[in-house]
């Protein structure tokens, strides 16, 4: 299993994935009951799993991680509070405004260094207890972090952010949607990475290979009230189990396997590095997401996409000349060399 679109090498995202075999099977042969009324089996197997795994005290099995940021926004927080959060972080530029549409949040954003708060920023960003200022209750980062390009943040920065909330008073959360490939590339056990954070979420439906869900982890009480904000957004489960399955083997069997991911996707930025007319940033190659500038080609980003299509090669785009790679389950280091070979091609033709 692989690409979803098997005649093209498909770098859009590594949601592309299909599910191995294994969790194929897993899913017909799943032991399904009610979620709702949280007698499916297959599915509080999971949420054991996930607690375990990150040293929480429970989890809860929801949709997306769109929703599971969601979700964790509602329960960590009130209507009109502030959230502090990274001013590139997908929460703010990908979900739809739900932060406040939904949430009824206020979002301020703040600007970084790779993706990684710098505690003394946060602190200065803080507001005083004042009748005219809404109370700030909740920071959010991101690790790895999607728009710097899959950058991971340490557990020693994690903890120092954390002494921050601490201090305020305030909760720490982090969109964890590629915690694993953090853990990867730091070679460390993830745990480590959600010692210092309240509560985080993480998606199955990435490097995991899963076809869909993600799931929130934190303390007892959080995730009593995270299931029921689900419930609220419309996302009680009845057999969940068929979700649930695919997710007990992802983190069983496909978590050390991302260091492949991550081999790929440096030999395809270093690959780039040597293409003529090709910008990358080396420091920010650290996990699974690779982001290129064509503008040197005289070309913009949408363009250069069109003729990587027309070379059998899926890509995004970040702005008028960044283009975005990802690799993942399915990608080996063949189509790597078939997609550097594509873009050498490009390049002489422009």
């Amino acid at each position: 299993m692989g690409s979803r679109i098997t005649e093209f090498t498909d770098l859009r995202s590594d949601t592309v994935t299909l599910p191995t075999n294994e969790m194929l099977e897993a899913i017909k042969n799943a032991e399904l009951g009610d979620d709702v009324f949280r007698e499916d089996p297959t599915v509080n197997t999971l949420e054991e799993l996930a607690a375990t795994t990150f040293g929480k005290d429970a989890a809860l099995l929801v949709t997306s991680g769109t929703q599971a940021n969601l979700v964790s926004l509602m329960s960590n927080t009130k209507r009109g509070d502030m959230v502090l959060l990274e001013a590139e972080s997908h929460i703010y530029w990908y979900e739809v405004g739900a932060v406040s549409a939904i949430a009824g949040l206020l979002p301020w954003p703040l600007g970084s260094t790779l993706g990684a708060f710098d505690p003394e920023k946060i602190q200065t960003a803080l507001r005083p207890k004042n009748i005219h200022f809404p109370d700030t209750t909740l920071i959010c980062i991101e690790n790895t972090h999607n728009r710097h390009g899959g950058t991971v943040i340490t557990p020693r920065k994690i903890e120092a952010i954390s002494e921050i909330a601490k201090t305020n008073d305030l909760k720490l959360y982090m969109d964890g949607a590629r915690i694993f490939n953090a853990a990867v590339a730091l070679k460390t056990d993830v745990k480590r990475l959600s010692k210092h954070v309240d509560n985080l979420m993480f998606c199955l439906s990435k490097g995991l290979s899963c076809p869909v869900g993600s799931i929130v982890v934190g303390e007892t009480e959080f995730i009593e009230k995270a299931r029921k904000t689900r419930k609220t957004l419309g996302g009680g489960m009845r057999q969940a189990g068929v979700i649930a399955a695919p997710g007990i083997i992802a983190l069983e069997k496909m978590i050390n396997r991302l260091e492949e991911d991550h081999q790929n996707a440096r030999a395809l930025a270093e690959g780039l590095a040597k293409t003529t007319g090709v910008e990358v940033d080396l420091e920010k190659v650290q996990t699974n997401i690779v982001y290129f500038n064509v503008h040197k080609l005289g070309i913009t980003s949408e363009e250069f996409v069109s003729k990587l299509k027309e070379n059998g090669v899926l890509a995004l785009t970040r702005d008028k000349n960044t283009v975005r790679m990802v690799t993942h389950y399915g990608i080996e280091k063949v189509h790597i060399d078939k997609v550097l070979d594509a873009i050498e091609d490009i390049v002489k033709k422009i």
